[in-house]
């Protein structure tokens, strides 16, 4: 699925769109909080755009993802852009494969929402918990499983206040949650095949991480913030008190090595 959507995603989102450029990446480097010199792993890079932002401050980055024409992509525009990245082809639930990257090698990984477009995320963490430093930390972010996920519609309600004014409301509702699921669904409207989204509750989640040795010490659920709310439609920015996306760094415990 990826192979056939990928060039088609980098071309509608290669140079960046609101919910990178708002939401997902000022957040991400804030928790992720490098260091010129630092290594960090990113896990399914798609076609690098963070690992070129990390790499610009002089961050040394191995670029993962499974697929190997977003891989092709990030080459193409790592080169375009002079940056040094070491792009690969891999498979983020090889833990073999992930081992051979080298232990305790990385100051921290990061994975822009990708966990949410993989089947099992167990075998990441326990490869994680090798490839990181000591207490080491790893930033993941996805959409929001509470706001954003199958078991969430968007509506519009109009009505009137007290004074008789015309009043409108927008919102989600929520009518499952903690059954994780598999579904297919557009991430961008129109891509060329459906992709497959795995619904996880938080707590099923981060018990991957707790079990694997990590712990939560940032957490951030970044909203628009109410631009657009003028709008008639239904866009997440007209919903500035409902987050989106969900932003976590875990780090290996001291007991996690």
């Amino acid at each position: 699925m990826w192979e056939a959507n990928a060039r088609w995603w980098d071309d509608q989102i290669g140079e960046g769109n609101a919910f990178q450029d708002v939401l997902i990446e000022p957040v991400t480097e804030r928790l992720l909080d490098v260091r010129p010199g630092e290594s960090i792993l990113d896990v399914a890079c798609g076609a690098g755009r963070l690992a070129r932002r990390l790499a610009k401050r002089g961050v040394k980055v191995v670029a993962i993802d499974s697929s190997a024409a977003f891989i092709e992509r990030a080459r193409q525009r790592s080169t375009a852009e002079k940056v040094e990245v070491d792009c690969r082809v891999m498979d983020a639930c090889d833990e073999e494969g992930m081992r051979a990257l080298g232990e305790r090698r990385f100051d921290g990984a990061v994975c822009t929402m990708g966990l949410m477009d993989m089947p099992c995320v167990a075998p990441v963490a326990r490869s994680l918990r090798r490839l990181l430093k000591p207490r080491g930390c790893f930033v993941f972010s996805i959409v929001h499983p509470c706001f954003h996920s199958a078991g969430v519609e968007r509506y519009v309600e109009v009505g009137e206040d007290e004074t008789g004014r015309q009043l409108v409301r927008k919102g989600v509702k929520v009518w499952r949650y903690l059954t994780a699921e598999a579904r297919k669904t557009e991430g961008i409207i129109g891509q060329p095949e459906p992709q497959y989204y795995f619904h996880r509750p938080l707590q099923a989640l981060l018990e991957v991480g707790f079990r694997a040795g990590f712990v939560v010490d940032g957490l951030e659920e970044p909203g628009f913030g109410g631009e657009g709310r003028e709008s008639d439609g239904l866009r997440w920015m007209d919903l500035s008190e409902i987050p989106p996306v969900l932003v976590v760094r875990m780090r290996l415990s001291a007991g996690g090595n």
